[in-house]
């Protein structure tokens, strides 16, 4: 299972670190990924990070603003969001992928947490 905290509600330019655990079993040989859903809208990529952790990806909406890390021994995935924005407002999941298929794609991950509220006010 995985699990994802730190979500909140902060003022526009402000940060949130968002935190995802694994339990039950290890993630340390999958890739790890961030989506998230605002209201109305269909989910969409915001990071991920390779099982090594030495390549990420971030989609363009989030790059040089959010960073993407992991600590295998930890089975831990963080989100450090930065200079946040009312349009980052959303629901973010964490997720595991499975296979071989892109890191831009929900379809590449089999196991999803429950997702963190992230609200930012303008």
């Amino acid at each position: 299972q995985l699990q994802a905290s730190g979500g909140g509600l902060v003022q526009a330019g402000g940060s949130l670190r968002l935190s995802c655990a694994a339990s039950g079993c290890s993630f340390s040989t999958d890739g790890m990924g961030w989506f998230r859903q605002a209201p109305g809208k269909e989910r969409e990529f915001v990071a991920a990070v390779s099982a090594s952790g030495t390549s990420s990806y971030y989609a363009d909406s989030v790059k040089g603003r959010f960073t993407i890390s992991r600590t295998n021994g930890a089975s831990r995935v963080y989100l450090q969001m930065n200079s946040l924005n009312p349009e980052d407002t959303a629901v973010y999941y964490c997720a595991a992928k499975t296979g071989t298929g892109s890191y831009y794609y929900s379809r590449g991950y089999g196991h999803w947490g429950q997702g963190t509220q992230v609200t930012v006010s303008s």
